[in-house]
């Protein structure tokens, strides 16, 4: 047996007022996106938002269903509608955010691990990597790469050896 660790760098700001432009710009979509969430079963809103090469923001929110687990992600429907709408534009940022009866959480929120599978798949098929903020009221983490998140991917390479 061989054990191994393994380590991510990410950042914590204890506000949004910290981060660049673009990164605020995203994060204020996602917060925005948190709005139009359909959220009745759960009651927790959930906003997401990318940002293109091409300086496009688009913005996604949770979407459930009755019929579990017909619902999908705020992350999923951003990244699937950018990709609609933009199939060659590769990805920059995303952030995501959440909130309960229209008020942010203070805490930040984690994408769940199918929408990690698809941010790195997403990842993978573009050049450059995405950087990934999640955002709360009073703190906001940073990773450079959402694939930080996710270090043992479903991966079709790993599956055709």
């Amino acid at each position: 047996m061989n054990e191994f660790e393994i380590n991510i760098k990410a950042k914590r700001y204890n506000s949004i007022i910290e981060l660049d432009d673009d990164e605020r710009r995203v994060l204020e979509a996602a917060n925005e996106a948190t709005k139009t969430s359909y959220a009745p079963y759960s009651k927790f809103n959930v906003g997401a938002a990318v940002l293109l090469e091409n300086g496009e923001i688009i913005a996604g929110s949770n979407q459930e269903n009755n019929a579990y687990p017909s619902g999908l992600c705020a992350e999923r429907v951003a990244v699937f509608y950018a990709n609609a709408k933009y199939p060659n534009v590769p990805i920059k940022v995303m952030a995501v955010s959440s909130a309960v009866n229209n008020i942010l959480n203070d805490s930040e929120v984690y994408p769940c691990g199918s929408c990690r599978q698809v941010l790195v798949e997403s990842e993978n098929r573009q050049p450059t990597k995405i950087k990934l903020i999640m955002g709360g009221a009073k703190s906001v983490i940073v990773v450079d790469s959402v694939s930080l998140m996710m270090p043992f991917t479903f991966d079709l390479d790993k599956m055709m050896q």
